[in-house]
């Protein structure tokens, strides 16, 4: 009964999303992400965890208030020639927005996410880093002609992203500020090509989803866990430290190929700040990422010579992991064959 309850709101929630990024007009996509909305409140609530209804209803709050806004923007910008000046117009986009950044998480509308992060199993928290960015941030493209608005929140979310995560003990919150950090790059790749953002997003659901199964296959969530837990098997530990790396875009790994392409395409097009600000705080992630790897490999922990953990990693995740690890050396080749 569980599963088939779980297996009926998932398919509505997909299907939300995707009558929100199919629509042709703007009050059926807020159509569907209230649809998408509706169906992920049950998914994120569990009666045995008071943590899990608590961070559905923030989830809920928050994103009722930016549905509300959404639609009131929606009415007006339909109105505004009626009776508003004609640059009334860029008000009542920068509103609309501001209310889909609300819904995806962007800073400095991001103090909901890490708070809701914290609170959910890992399989949910999955789905909130990639499922739901996905039809906010398409319906954001259709109104990203403001790039003087647009490029304030990508510096913002890089900054907060990449400051906030620091002092984090909490993985499901690093995760959270990682997103912020990404959701930055994602608007700077959007605002250059479509194209390179439906990379990005692939790219950085493909590393979430290899970090996201090992830290539940391994039931840690804090950082002391995970100093202490990935010891016993050597390889799962491997696949997570080399998936961080790949998350902060270091070069050897399939992460730094979206980053880069990003990059490219804004000096092309002349964003030479944007794309200075971009590089220069984004070490900051990389930098607790690298802190969180080397901290792994070098601290000292008790462990037995004769492991008895059963805990490994399944073919398809061993293979997503291989994929992830060895995609940046075999995208030029595929790009060549093609």
């Amino acid at each position: 009964m569980t599963q088939f309850f779980k297996l009926l709101f998932l398919s509505t929630m997909v299907m939300g999303t995707l009558v929100a990024v199919s629509s042709y007009s703007w009050l059926s996509m807020w159509m569907g992400l209230e649809i998408n909305l509706l169906s992920i409140i049950p998914i994120l609530s569990n009666s045995k965890s008071m943590l899990s209804s608590e961070s559905a209803l923030k989830y809920f709050i928050t994103q009722a208030m930016a549905s509300s806004i959404l639609l009131f923007s929606i009415i007006m910008m339909m109105n505004s020639n009626d009776f508003l000046p004609q640059n009334f117009n860029y008000l009542f986009s920068m509103i609309m927005n501001s209310a889909l950044l609300t819904k995806v998480g962007a800073a400095p509308f991001h103090i909901w996410f890490p708070e809701v992060m914290e609170g959910l199993s890992w399989m949910n928290c999955l789905i909130m880093l990639t499922w739901q960015k996905v039809a906010p941030m398409i319906i954001l493209m259709y109104n990203s002609k403001m790039i003087t608005f647009l490029s304030l929140i990508i510096i913002i979310s890089s900054l907060i992203g990449g400051i906030m995560g620091i002092n984090q003990i909490s993985l499901r919150k690093i995760m959270a500020y990682s997103s912020i950090n990404h959701i930055g790059w994602m608007i700077a790749s959007m605002v250059s090509s479509i194209n390179i953002w439906t990379i990005y997003f692939l790219i950085y659901s493909l590393i979430s989803i290899n970090i996201i199964l090992i830290f539940n296959k391994l039931n840690i969530f804090f950082l002391k866990q995970m100093f202490s837990s990935s010891n016993p098997n050597k390889t799962m530990k491997f696949f997570l430290i080399m998936n961080f790396l790949s998350l902060g875009g270091l070069p050897p790994f399939l992460g730094f190929l979206p980053k880069w392409l990003t990059v490219n395409n804004l000096v092309i097009n002349n964003f030479f700040f944007l794309s200075s600000c971009l590089i220069i705080l984004t070490l900051i992630t990389l930098f607790f990422y690298l802190r969180m790897t080397f901290t792994s490999m070098i601290m000292n922990s008790s462990e037995s010579i004769i492991s008895n953990n059963k805990k490994t990693l399944s073919f398809p995740v061993t293979a997503l992991n291989f994929i992830s690890l060895s995609g940046l050396t075999l995208s030029p080749l595929i790009i060549s064959l093609i």
